[in-house]
């Protein structure tokens, strides 16, 4: 009789060359054969740990959301912010397969891809806004805009990689590419990237009362108030000057 220890290893195992195999050759180009031949098991262990495809390929997003997203969540935590982010660089060969499979499952559009990014932002999220109340980051207009940008942002390099390394001299995304792009994206984040507000108030002139845009939350003030609701709900609108 297998003990529960074999089998945490043994799912390990299955998920690992799922992963590996999802990103080199997606999701519907990977059969269970080929996932239990690459883990060196029978296709019926396969379904018995994971139920079906399906589940595996659920197990193998749940793995991924929380093996990238808790690297982040390290640095957020982490007082020694060098050290920690020297051992993201000197292993990132070891997170490969993973990475792979993250920018495949959301190139590949579908439900999945959609899932597996909502995922990314909302972890995202939680991790800025632990950040914004540790006085790390900025408060932000739109925090759960800003979340999807930065997960955008961070999935980039993987989506682009061909052409990225190709425009920097590169062959793909190497350890000296990726050690390069450190220290400028960390720039951007924490210098910011206009020497002034000039852009960022120019757009807000540009978008004050245009269709769809809300800065802040709504205020059904009246008529008057400098905070007043431009769009305020029916019934509350008051009676033009007779």
């Amino acid at each position: 009789m297998r003990s529960a220890s074999e089998d945490l290893t043994t799912q390990a195992r299955i998920r690992d060359a799922a992963i590996a195999l999802f990103g080199a050759q997606g999701y519907d180009g990977t059969s269970v054969r080929a996932i239990a031949s690459s883990a060196g098991v029978s296709p019926a262990l396969v379904l018995h740990h994971f139920g079906s495809k399906e589940g595996l390929r659920e197990a193998c997003d749940a793995w991924i959301v929380d093996e990238v997203m808790g690297r982040k969540e390290e640095l957020a935590r982490d007082g020694d912010l060098a050290a920690t982010m020297q051992r993201w660089l000197a292993d990132s060969a070891r997170y490969r397969p993973s990475l792979d499979y993250l920018a495949r499952t959301i190139v590949d559009g579908g439900d999945t891809g959609a899932r597996l990014f909502a995922h990314l932002v909302d972890r995202t999220e939680a991790m800025l806004a632990a950040q914004t109340e540790a006085g790390m980051v900025r408060p932000s207009s739109d925090a759960r805009m800003r979340a999807a940008i930065v997960a955008t942002h961070g999935l980039v390099p993987l989506v682009l990689e061909r052409v990225l390394a190709q425009s920097l001299g590169e062959t793909g995304l190497s350890a000296a590419l990726i050690s390069r792009m450190t220290m400028p994206t960390l720039e951007l984040y924490t210098h910011g990237l206009y020497t002034d507000t000039t852009v960022l108030d120019a757009a807000a002139t540009a978008l004050e009362g245009a269709p769809g845009t809300r800065r802040g939350p709504r205020s059904d003030k009246g008529a008057g108030d400098p905070n007043q609701d431009p769009d305020p709900p029916e019934g509350t609108r008051s009676s033009p000057a007779p």
